[in-house]
């Protein structure tokens, strides 16, 4: 399974803005003490489903009372769901992990890719760009920064998400978790991937992405090849192709927390190694056994780690939801 193949309007507040701090404040305290269908209440928390743009749709996980830090949960790759599913893959992985830190006392928010909702929203996969993800990650961003209910704002990217929040964290950012996130360029990691799964097509994956990258478009490839270079994927390919999460990374100078698990079939925890070796100052944890959706799975049982993506009823890692806690709290 290759992970990667899937391919403004905001409210953009400022904290020197005094007046629209108050009323965001004062907006913010009569939303939480609203009753509504769109409310939930468990436990220590309470769930709310927030519309940041056209674009971000999403649920603010938050504790009921008191100040806390908020971590905002970029997803990955594909049409994907608030909660990590895609069609036909339904694990819940992004809404476990929100659950699971809002019960240590961390707020989240996590919302849909808008490619789950291009459709309704008339764009088409030809307009569709890689700035358009870090775009909704700023939104998203500048619309909590200035609200006092939040001491602080952590980004936590999750394989194309982690690049995403990259390239999206500015100085209202106060941390980054980067989970099963790439540490080299798309192209490459494509490449390597193919060379693993299907090697004789791995040189015409190399000829096909240096013409993208070379000409923004290729017009002869491999038709094996055509998840990725179909023409209407091509300018979101070629727009993707240009980050490099080592140059990324080399750029934050907030504190860092790098994940991966040793059993993630789409993600080496090499990739994470490579993002440590740009930024030393990082924080790198390798999780036995913990997979791409964050499940504690036998290394040496691979049906059973692809039947997880599809088992919403399994737990995510106590270690990955210990080691965030412990890097947002402490």
């Amino acid at each position: 399974m290759l992970i990667y193949f899937k391919p403004t309007f905001y409210y953009n507040f400022r904290k020197t803005q005094t007046g629209m701090k108050k009323l965001n404040a004062l907006l913010l305290l009569l939303l939480f003490g609203m009753t509504s269908s769109i409310w939930s209440q468990q436990n220590d928390f309470v769930a709310n489903d927030l519309r940041i743009s056209k674009y971000v749709e999403g649920t603010l996980l938050a504790p009921r009372s008191g100040s806390t830090p908020l971590a905002i949960i970029i997803n990955g790759s594909g049409a994907t769901d608030r909660n990590g599913n895609q069609m036909m893959l339904n694990n819940n992985s992004s809404k476990k992990l929100a659950k699971r830190l809002a019960a240590k006392g961390i707020a989240t928010f996590r919302y849909d890719k808008r490619t789950l909702k291009a459709k309704k929203l008339n764009i088409e996969e030809k307009d569709m760009r890689f700035e358009d993800f870090i775009t909704d990650a700023e939104a998203v961003i500048n619309y909590f920064a200035p609200l006092p209910n939040f001491s602080k704002i952590y980004l936590i990217g999750h394989s194309q998400g982690a690049l995403v929040a990259m390239a999206a964290a500015n100085k209202e950012v106060d941390g980054f978790v980067s989970i099963a996130g790439a540490g080299q360029p798309i192209d490459q990691v494509i490449i390597e991937q193919i060379g693993r799964q299907m090697p004789k097509l791995k040189e015409d994956t190399k000829t096909a992405f240096k013409e993208l990258e070379k000409r923004g478009k290729v017009k002869e490839f491999n038709p094996a090849l055509s998840s990725i270079f179909r023409k209407s994927a091509q300018p979101f390919m070629a727009s993707w192709i240009k980050y490099d999460p080592q140059e990324e990374i080399q750029k934050l100078t907030i504190p860092i927390l790098l994940i991966n698990g040793n059993n993630d079939l789409q993600v080496n925890p090499e990739e994470a190694e490579k993002l440590k070796k740009a930024q030393p100052n990082a924080e790198l944890v390798i999780i036995e056994n913990m997979n791409h959706i964050f499940r504690i799975v036998d290394k040496n049982d691979d049906i059973a780690n692809q039947k997880s993506y599809n088992e919403p009823q399994r737990p995510i890692s106590d270690k990955l939801v210990e080691v965030i806690s412990n890097f947002i709290l402490n």
